[in-house]
């Protein structure tokens, strides 16, 4: 078993780092939160005072941040420099693909292997350790990074070089926004015409209409599997992080 370091324990990085120590890893984990980092250290990983005790002595290290800014921040001021050389550097965060390619340079020039590992699954997936995890870098940094990936995930897909692994998060993401509003809005759409949500529900799951977002996520309450809607709309991926994975969508396709 290996000792981590895993730094963002929200939504997301709390399950992750939860599954790591389940599995027998020496987690050692921080949060600006005082509340995550106490529920982390609930479920079996160890508090640091800071990002960088979290990752000294390290033999690989998980961030799972909000933005490009926090990732470029963390890594240049408490990850790089501190963490040993011979750590692999894995980074969950959904952010623009030239962030993540900046700090796998920056990263390769302080000799470190890097990957840029963005996630799809959710909370409920990453509390159950069933994540797919999308992989930019090397084939050395993929290969290194692989095994605490699998820990958390149910697919572990190498991408392409750095950055490919934020590319393939932002297309997905696209086509999930896509397809969740048009889920609401066709479900609305259904009631008002006088169909029945779980009789519509029933047909269009098994016609052209069929979709994740639908058959996953419907946000009908009381239809399909349990989703927000059956908990008062309780969520826990935010709109405005769909709202900031949307604009990172239409940033890459003006690059593109």
């Amino acid at each position: 078993m290996a000792r981590l370091g895993f730094i963002g324990l929200g939504n997301m990085g709390g399950g992750m780092a939860a599954n790591l120590a389940k599995a027998g890893h020496d987690v050692r984990a921080f949060d600006l939160s005082a509340e995550a980092l106490e529920k982390a250290t609930a479920r079996g990983c160890l508090a640091a005072g800071s990002a960088t005790e979290a990752v000294e002595e390290a033999e690989a290290v998980v961030t799972m941040l909000p933005a490009g800014t926090h990732v470029r921040d963390v890594y240049e001021h408490s990850i790089l420099g501190k963490a040993p050389p011979s750590a692999i550097l894995m980074d969950c965060s959904t952010i623009d693909v030239a962030t993540a390619r900046e700090v796998i340079e920056k990263a390769r020039a302080a000799a470190y292997l890097m990957v840029d590992a963005p996630v799809s699954g959710g909370i409920a997936a990453a509390e159950g350790g069933t994540l797919t995890f999308m992989v930019g870098g090397t084939d050395e940094a993929f290969g290194r990074a692989e095994p605490f990936l699998a820990t958390m995930g149910k697919a572990v897909i190498h991408a392409g070089g750095a950055g490919a692994g934020q590319a393939a998060k932002i297309c997905n993401n696209m086509l999930l926004g896509a397809s969740m509003i048009a889920t609401c809005e066709t479900f609305v759409l259904a009631q008002k015409l006088g169909l029945d949500p779980q009789t519509f529900f029933d047909i269009a799951s098994k016609a052209s209409g069929q979709c994740w977002s639908m058959t996953s996520y419907c946000p009908v309450p009381g239809v399909g599997p349990e989703t927000p809607a059956d908990r008062d709309y309780d969520g826990g991926f935010a709109a405005a992080l769909m709202l900031k994975d949307l604009k990172l969508a239409m940033e890459a396709a003006s690059s593109a």
